[in-house]
């Protein structure tokens, strides 16, 4: 289908190259895009369109909104919009447009309710008072500790002033936990806003997590018992944080130095005892987002369940001969991923991840094909509806967005190196060696590609040696680092799991080593200049129009590509900069 697709393709930009009259290239154009309308709807790839404007739906609101949105409005304009689906079922085209306006109002409406569901107040300037209140989290640094503190109160502020959640760091050591109900003075303020237009705004992340204020805690911190009994659920998260710190200490003490702080960092998600020159070092080799439990660590995870239990099921005849083994396995793997979601600590990146496992292990019960489009819109749609805020931070937008050029590369990367019948062993085995190989660099290119848009804009870094570094590391993830974290995991109730542990962190131990001689390389890290909005919105429909069609349709995306490149290359140059309390700022000479 694919290459047919590409013949009708060429074949009609042949015929628009003939000298022809305008009115006839003018037809030409208008059959080339009916018959790829055509094709896209046969092989239903109009759904994954509702996400995107689900989406659209999301960023109006947040971006374009004055004041506080009603809530009912965008409810009953959808509801009117999708009472008109059944009378539309012979007119395609009104039929996709009304479906994508009614996807777009509700995702206004999610927003909406996000920003009702989240709202809470915010400290208005720095303040210095008696803090009390319950330790929810607490992340271990090399030097102290950072916590969020559930506030019970904050000097003379009352409950409509008051921040409901803080984050604070103590430098001296600590004999805290998660579920401590401590009382000391905070040195609290506002969390801070983008210092440059379009930068990192850590004030709206912080809101959407519910965080008020941050700052650090001075003088003694002194554990009280709570006044009242703490709901199960914020005793629960306590314990399950406390249960990741000391497995985090447990992984540093069987490896030490930063080989057991990354590899903590792998399975626990704790990442605060790496200190910033290793940080350096993986961002330098493109592997940073190794550490950051997200979709490489569930779809890791996920298949080292799927692999053993399917496996262990294998070695009973009677059992792969009658049980649909395939999904039983499947099954357990979506518990376990779960499991280690729920254990990494809930994480945003991690969450949104497990969604898209589901979706695709889901896939695999009800006999449909894995990694498919489908699926990603699907997970999509159920991520943001969930938190719509994540569609403005790069986590979402670089996760879904490699997918979905994996995805659609899938079918070309395939076709590299077919098999063939009649092979001797040998040939086989080195036509898997090949496909490794190729394959590897293949999909780290195409991700690297995908996500560059949202990492220049958000980071304003470029790691043009991260396809070597990804090559050579991910393998070691793969096949060492993930198996043995989920082997550790299963042999920690038992006792048994420091020999995993120092086996662990051999593997992470060559990872670092390859990246610090990848950081070593000249211009491991290139600084671009900051572009705009208009640049990253260009950047993106283009991936969109390349990914999503089927057929000839996605070459369209060439021109929003090009013109966001001419947009990205040519940033807006701001004559002053003023800092985030007016007390200065540069200024260009």
């Amino acid at each position: 289908m694919a290459q047919a697709s590409a013949r009708a393709t060429g074949a009609t930009i042949a015929g628009l190259a003939r000298p022809r009259s305008p009115s006839a290239m003018m037809e030409a154009a208008k059959r080339w895009f009916a018959d790829g309308l055509a094709q896209e709807s046969e092989q239903r790839r109009l759904f994954p369109w509702l996400a995107v404007a689900f989406g659209l739906g999301i960023l109006v609101c947040f971006t374009a909104t004055n004041g506080e949105p009603s809530l009912a409005a965008p409810l009953l304009v959808a509801f009117a919009l999708s009472a008109a689906v059944p009378f539309l079922g012979a007119k395609p085209v009104a039929l996709a447009l009304v479906l994508g306006l009614a996807a777009s109002f509700l995702g206004f409406s999610a927003a909406v309710l996000r920003l009702r569901v989240v709202e809470a107040p915010v400290l208005a300037r720095t303040t210095i008072a008696p803090l009390t209140g319950l330790v929810e989290a607490l992340d271990e640094r090399e030097v102290g500790a950072r916590l969020i503190v559930l506030v019970e109160s904050f000097g003379a502020l009352t409950p409509d002033r008051r921040p409901t959640r803080v984050r604070v760091s103590y430098r001296k050591a600590l004999t805290l936990k998660p579920g401590d109900y401590i009382s000391a003075t905070a040195r609290l303020l506002p969390p801070p806003e983008a210092a440059r237009p379009g930068g990192y705004d850590f004030a709206r992340d912080a809101y959407f997590r519910g965080i008020g204020a941050v700052g650090s805690l001075v003088g003694k911190i002194e554990v009280k018992p709570p006044p009242r009994p703490l709901p199960w659920q914020v005793s629960l998260a306590a314990a399950v944080d406390d249960a990741r710190n000391a497995l985090t200490r447990r992984i540093t003490d069987a490896n030490g130095g930063q080989a057991g702080a990354v590899a903590a960092a792998l399975v626990t998600g704790k990442r605060g005892l790496i200190n910033a020159e290793t940080n350096d070092v993986l961002r330098a080799a493109g592997i940073y987002h190794v550490v950051s439990i997200s979709g490489l660590h569930m779809v890791l995870a996920a298949g080292v369940v799927f692999w053993l239990v399917r496996a262990l099921l294998a070695l009973v005849p009677g059992l792969a001969l009658v049980w649909p083994i395939k999904k039983i396995a499947a099954g357990f793997a979506m518990v376990g991923v779960t499991a280690y979601c729920a254990f990494s600590g809930w994480d945003i990146a991690a969450e949104r991840s497990l969604i898209m496992t589901l979706v695709m292990l889901g896939a695999i019960l009800v006999d449909r094909p894995a990694l498919s489009m489908r699926n990603l819109a699907l997970a999509a749609l159920i991520a943001l509806a969930r938190e719509p805020d994540g569609l403005l931070g790069p986590s979402f937008q670089m996760s879904f967005g490699a997918v979905a050029g994996l995805i659609a590369c899938a079918g070309t990367l395939n076709r590299w190196v077919p098999p063939r019948e009649g092979d001797s062993l040998l040939a086989r085995a080195w036509r898997f060696l090949a496909v490794a190989i190729l394959g590897t660099l293949a999909t780290t290119m195409v991700a690297q590609i995908a996500t560059a848009p949202f990492a220049t804009y958000h980071f304003q870094t470029v790691q043009p040696f991260g396809i070597v570094g990804n090559a050579l590391t991910l393998p070691l993830v793969s096949l060492a680092v993930m198996p043995a974290a989920v082997l550790g995991i299963l042999a920690y109730p038992f006792a048994l799991d420091q020999p995993v542990w120092w086996a662990m962190g051999l593997a992470v131990r060559g990872m670092l080593t390859i990246s610090g001689w990848i950081s070593g390389f000249g211009h491991a890290t290139l600084v671009v200049p900051a572009y705009g909005s208009t640049a990253l919105c260009l950047l993106a429909l283009a991936l969109l129009l390349l990914t999503l069609p089927v057929s000839g349709l996605r070459w369209i995306g060439l021109a929003p590509a090009a013109l966001g490149i001419a947009f990205a290359a040519t940033p807006p140059r701001y004559d002053l900069y003023i800092d985030r309390e007016g007390g200065g700022g540069p200024a260009r000479p």
